[in-house]
């Protein structure tokens, strides 16, 4: 019997500052302390992207706490983890950063039902300025809406 976790750990900017084109979900290699950390939900994914090492896919940047209860053998805060996918998979992304210039970036980090780290991970576009201004336009006028349906 397997409980089911709540932890999730969601990168708000990358929706903002990103046009979200593929998503797909990828395990993470992690050491003991880190998964720990990541279900006590001590991490963060700010300022965090994917690059391809070697036709491997590397999270770089990724934020895990020290787990307060690991001696000597704790982990190191902002190291490189490895993402855990299909060889299918893999070639796609890595086609698509370098014949479109697209990114690869992080947006929700979760523990599944199995209790295994995994990382959501979306092949994103950067948007300009003004894409950005109308976003936050689109959900003042979505807030407004919501308000005025409430009275």
């Amino acid at each position: 019997m397997h409980r089911q976790s709540n932890i999730v750990i969601k990168n708000r900017r990358a929706a903002f500052d990103y046009e979200l084109l593929e998503r797909y979900t990828a395990g993470i290699q992690l050491f003991g302390t880190e998964i720990k950390s990541i279900r006590q939900g001590k991490a963060g994914l700010a300022d965090t992207y994917c690059v391809f090492v070697k036709n491997e896919l590397w999270v770089l940047n990724m934020y895990i706490a020290t787990y307060f209860f690991g001696t000597y053998n704790n982990h190191e805060i902002r190291r490189e983890r490895k993402l855990l996918l299909t060889q299918r998979e893999l070639r796609k992304l890595e086609r698509a950063q370098k014949e479109s210039g697209l990114t690869i970036i992080p947006t929700r980090l979760y523990v599944n039902d199995k209790g295994l780290a995994k990382l959501d991970i979306a092949l994103a576009r950067g948007k300009k300025n003004y894409d950005k201004r109308q976003s936050l336009k689109e959900k003042d006028d979505k807030r407004t809406m919501e308000r005025v349906m409430r009275r």
